[in-house]
């Protein structure tokens, strides 16, 4: 490592132990722990407070992104290295936000310089917490099917429509839209908007899962007034920026396990089945299961490494996101059903304080939707069939 690298690690490591509360380096015992940032957000405590708000100000909530934007203007390199001494001290994840995964890199790469300066920083801020609207009733596999019109009068739309399946619709202030500007086309005829949800005719409903949660909503827009100021590119050039942004959901999506922080299942599991004599895991079965999962998901760690620096060096085939999806979305399910079956009887409990309200079983249900939201499994593995394989279409 250079000598660059060395000092900004000493730095980052002693900014870090100097800033992050204790608090904070404890894992998150469920959702509620987890920062969100945004106007309705309600904080479980100060130093939760605390710690978003410091690593917004030093711009390490996004910290590749420009100065300028809120970020921290890092390198990928440094960003690596931050990365590594956050996990060595167990800091958690400030802020996670739709924002930073999704619609800043779309911003970042189409927004004007308004959009930039405005909405990237208080995305980076936690000041403002985004849901996406892409799904609807009859255009789901097939998006550009769309039907959410948004009509040009003077100097804003007029939209009428309805989503689906918009992720925490009814806790987000701003939605990243994807509307038909004109009937007459179907992919072009695509633009990109942001709205505002506290707009007159704005109003969601929430969907309630297996899991008993309701992350999922319903978006409905009537007659909602949007300035066209809040056009991302050009009018009718949406579709551009949904392939882009879909790009980013994908990683995302795949990076679940790893962003959420696990707990090491060869340690879970031993605390609930017990160890044998030699130490190890007292199921040789389930320690096998695991084994061959950990080789697994570290194989899909330096993937997921390797697809981020051939993106960053425009080197990546876009196709390649299907793939980190869909594999993705399957191991963070084979976790899931790995900690259930060291967890036994007690991973069954709905409810109680035993298993924290049924942590465990509600986790694992809803990691069925790894295999739904962001493109089915089934339409990634077409994509990956004629896009990465050449394989001729049925």
């Amino acid at each position: 490592m250079n000598d660059t690298l060395t000092g900004f690690r000493q730095e980052a490591r002693a900014w870090l132990e100097a800033n992050c509360p204790p608090e904070m380096r404890q894992p998150a015992k469920s959702e509620a722990d987890v920062c969100w940032g945004g106007k309705r957000f309600r904080f479980q405590s100060d130093a939760q407070r605390e710690w978003m708000q410091r690593m917004g100000e030093r711009g390490w909530t996004v910290p590749t992104w420009p100065r300028e934007y809120g970020g921290g203007g890092l390198t990928h390199a440094e960003a690596a290295v931050l990365r590594e001494e956050m996990a060595a001290l167990k800091c958690r994840t400030p802020l996670q936000s739709f924002g930073i995964w999704m619609l800043g890199p779309a911003l970042l790469k189409y927004g004007s310089e308004e959009q930039k300066r405005h909405d990237l920083r208080q995305i980076a801020r936690g000041e403002i917490r985004w849901c996406q609207g892409y799904s609807e009733p009859n255009a789901g596999s097939d998006l550009a099917l769309l039907a959410t019109k948004a009509e040009v009068r003077d100097d804003h739309f007029i939209v009428n429509g309805q989503k689906i399946w918009t992720s925490y619709a009814d806790e987000a202030d701003w939605i990243f839209c994807l509307v038909r500007t004109d009937t007459a086309k179907k992919h072009t005829g695509i633009s990109f908007v942001l709205i505002d949800m506290t707009t007159p005719g704005v109003s969601t409903r929430p969907i309630k899962l297996i899991s008993g949660k309701s992350p999922f909503c319903e978006t409905f827009f009537d007659d909602v007034k949007v300035p066209l100021a809040n056009l991302v590119g050009e009018l009718n050039a949406g579709w551009t920026i949904a392939k882009y942004l879909l790009t980013h959901e994908r990683e995302m999506i795949s990076a679940i396990g790893e962003r959420s922080a696990p707990p090491a299942l060869g340690k879970f599991a031993a605390e609930r089945v017990g160890r044998d004599a030699a130490g190890r895991l007292d199921d040789p079965v389930l320690r096998a299961e695991i084994a061959r999962f950990e080789v697994d998901e570290a194989a899909f760690r330096a993937w997921l490494q390797m697809f981020g620096q051939q993106m960053r060096a425009g080197q990546a085939n876009p196709a390649m996101s299907s793939a980190l999806k869909y594999y993705g979305a399957e191991l963070n399910k084979r976790r899931l059903e790995l900690m259930m079956a060291a967890g036994g009887a007690l991973a069954l409990e709905w409810e109680g304080a035993a298993s924290q309200e049924g942590t465990l079983a509600r986790s694992w249900l809803r990691s069925k939707g790894n295999s739904i939201e962001g493109g089915t499994s089934e339409v990634q593995l077409n994509v990956v069939a004629k896009r990465l394989l050449g394989l001729p279409g049925a």
